[in-house]
């Protein structure tokens, strides 16, 4: 017992190790030139799969302090002054533990998605307990299935554990070909995983087919929903997997304060999951302890704020709005978005492009998948949009 619990220890800080240092880089993505290894080509961009990857700047510190920073998917209007003013009452508290406190949060959580407390797990961001998540489940080997381009994150840990990734590509209208994953679960898949609405593409997979799906193949293996835009949907909670958990679905629903919340710098975020599963993965590793005790009251009253979580939605949605005008404006067709976001297909070299733009102060993310360039842009405030376009105008003539 003792050998095999050491044998334990010893897996996990290797792993956590080997993880973060394959996973971080990409997902900050700027520049080679870090402190974490990646998979690169021989043009020295991050290679994910045989058909996603992501073109990145080789001297970015050469380059000037970005105007318009569109590469992160961070909220502009965020945190809300509600949130902020309960972090700066609670920071006087900050050396103290937020046990209880935190509890208050999970109560709370609980209360507004309609669960037990016991269904839910604390982290700091949902990236975080995407990738414990990962650890644990993956820890012994199996395969993870999702779609292909996906978020990275849950992905990379579970391959620097042992996991095997079998990608699925997007269909032709960029939502996840759920027959196709189906079809790819086997006796030793571990987890499907499932980004919706998806990053990087911004799409949307329908919901009454994602519910079929979900329902009938967490009876055979978990499978893990990350929801971390949906809130920027006029009816996120009717499009929401979450209540599969509360029929006792073996689903995992995570969600972030970092996007509609605009607290990313804050780092607060759940999982949602049956009690069981929640165990399994504490049995492995703790969550809360992540989340720092002005964090935990500044997300409390992030969710009391309907007018920031409306104006957000708002405004993000006008920023958009912008962004396809002008795009149509161009010639340039988009994929329309159901988040913070967006993709659009770019006729040079991705490197080229992210150089020149952000030579331009103006930083965005630029991809290769379904045979084609793509740039994502972050939508900022109507001003950094305004950069973000003026920028565009002279790199693309």
């Amino acid at each position: 017992m003792e050998s095999s619990f050491l044998n334990r220890r010893n897996w996990l800080k290797t792993s956590v190790v080997t993880a973060g240092g394959i996973l971080a880089a990409p997902y900050l993505g700027f520049s080679k030139q870090t402190q974490f290894p990646l998979t690169l080509d021989a043009q020295g961009n991050a290679v994910y799969s045989p058909f996603f990857k992501e073109y990145l700047i080789e001297e970015l510190n050469a380059l000037p302090p970005l105007e318009a920073k569109l590469n992160a998917n961070e909220n502009p209007y965020g945190p809300s002054p509600m949130a902020v003013e309960a972090f700066k009452n609670a920071a006087a508290g900050g050396n103290r533990y937020a046990w209880k406190e935190l509890f208050q949060l999970i109560d709370k959580i609980a209360k507004f998605e309609g669960v037990s407390s016991k269904n839910i797990m604390m982290g700091p961001g949902s990236s975080d307990l995407l990738e414990k998540f990962a650890m644990v489940l993956f820890s012994e080997g199996g395969n993870l299935v999702s779609a292909d381009p996906a978020y990275m994150s849950l992905i990379r840990v579970a391959e620097a554990c042992g996991g095997t990734w079998k990608p699925v590509p997007l269909k032709d209208d960029w939502s996840h070909d759920i027959e196709a994953m189906k079809a790819a679960v086997n006796a030793d898949t571990k987890l499907v995983y499932i980004c919706n609405p998806n990053n990087p593409t911004g799409t949307i997979t329908n919901t009454a087919e994602l519910l079929a799906f979900c329902s009938e193949v967490s009876e055979k293996v978990p499978v893990f929903v990350d929801e971390a835009y949906l809130w920027f949907l006029d009816d996120a909670a009717k499009q929401s997997m979450v209540g599969l958990i509360a029929e006792g679905k073996n689903i995992i629903v995570a969600r972030t304060f970092s996007k509609i919340h605009g607290m990313a710098g804050l780092r607060v975020g759940y999982a949602v999951a049956t009690e069981e599963m929640i165990e399994k993965i504490q049995t492995i590793t703790r969550g809360g302890m992540g989340v720092s005790y002005p964090s935990v009251y500044a997300a409390m009253a992030a969710m009391d704020d309907a007018e920031f979580i409306d104006k957000s939605r708002t405004l993000n949605a006008e920023a958009r709005a912008y962004v396809y005008e002008s795009l149509t404006e161009k010639g340039i067709s988009y994929v329309p978005s159901h988040t913070s976001f967006l993709i659009f297909p770019i006729e040079m070299e991705g490197k080229e492009f992210l150089t020149k733009m952000t030579a331009l102060k103006v930083g965005v993310r630029a991809f290769n998948f379904m045979n084609k360039n793509w740039c994502r842009v972050s939508m900022g405030t109507l001003d950094e949009m305004k950069l973000f376009v003026s920028a565009l105008d002279k790199v693309i003539v």
